[in-house]
C-alpha cells in the first residue's frame, strides 16, 4: 500500500512519555495483543491509516524500528507539553493526529468522524464523551505552537485549558469504551480480554 492509498493523509503522533505511575510500571512496555509491548501495537495499527507514523518519547525505549520523536529536554517532566514543542518543531506538517499510547481502542471511525470535523481555521479537533474531553486523541494545528512554547516557560501543563482558550472543536462520542485509558491494571487485564 503506497502513501497515497493510506487512508488518512496526515501524520499521526503517539504520545508515549508518560510516567506511568497508577500503572506501576511503563504501561508502553506492556505486552498487547500479538506484540511485545502496547507501543508497537499502537504503531504497527497505525501505520496502515496514516502516511507517516511517529512516537513521541523522551528517549526511544522500544526493541522494534519506529520513527521517534525524541521530547524537549527537560528535567523531570512527565507532561505530554513538550513532546507537543517537540512536534512542531521537529516536522513540518501543518497538523496532526495525536493519540495517546495507551488508549488502543481509537479506530478507523472515530478518526474519520474527527477528520470530518477539522477545519483551517480551527487550532484543534478533541474528541469529548459524556465524561468529559480526551485532549490526548484528536488533532492539533500548527497555530498552537506559540501556546505550548509559552506553556513550557510558564511550567503550566494543563492542556484542557489551552484547549477551553483556543478555537476548539469537540467532537461528541457516545462510547467510552472506545476511549478509554490503560491506566490502572485492572484496565490493562480488561482490554487485553476484549483483543
Amino acid at each position: 500500500m503506497t502513501d497515497k492509498q493510506k487512508l488518512f493523509p496526515l501524520t499521526c503522533v503517539i504520545f508515549a512519555g508518560g510516567k506511568s505511575s497508577r500503572m506501576g510500571q511503563d504501561k508502553s512496555l506492556l505486552p498487547f495483543g500479538s506484540c511485545n509491548t502496547l507501543a508497537e501495537y499502537q504503531y504497527r495499527r497505525l501505520c496502515k491509516l496514516f502516511t507517516a507514523v511517529y512516537i513521541s518519547v523522551k528517549e526511544n525505549k522500544f526493541d522494534f524500528d519506529a520513527n521517534i520523536i525524541a521530547d524537549t529536554p527537560t528535567e523531570n517532566l512527565y507532561a505530554p507539553t513538550a513532546g507537543f514543542e517537540a512536534m512542531f518543531r521537529q516536522l513540518p506538517d501543518e497538523r496532526f493526529f495525536v493519540l495517546s499510547v495507551d488508549t488502543p481502542f481509537v479506530d478507523k471511525e472515530e478518526i474519520s468522524t474527527l477528520l470530518a470535523n477539522d477545519r483551517d481555521e480551527l487550532d484543534a479537533v478533541i474528541a469529548k464523551t459524556p465524561s468529559g474531553s480526551h485532549p490526548m486523541c484528536g488533532i492539533y494545528h500548527r497555530s498552537l505552537l506559540p501556546s505550548f512554547v509559552k506553556m513550557l516557560q510558564e511550567e503550566n501543563h494543563r492542556l484542557g485549558q489551552l484547549l477551553k482558550n483556543s478555537t476548539t472543536e469537540f467532537v461528541m462520542f457516545k462510547n467510552e469504551e472506545t476511549f478509554a485509558n490503560l491506566n490502572h491494571p485492572h484496565e490493562y487485564e480488561a482490554a487485553v480480554k476484549l483483543l
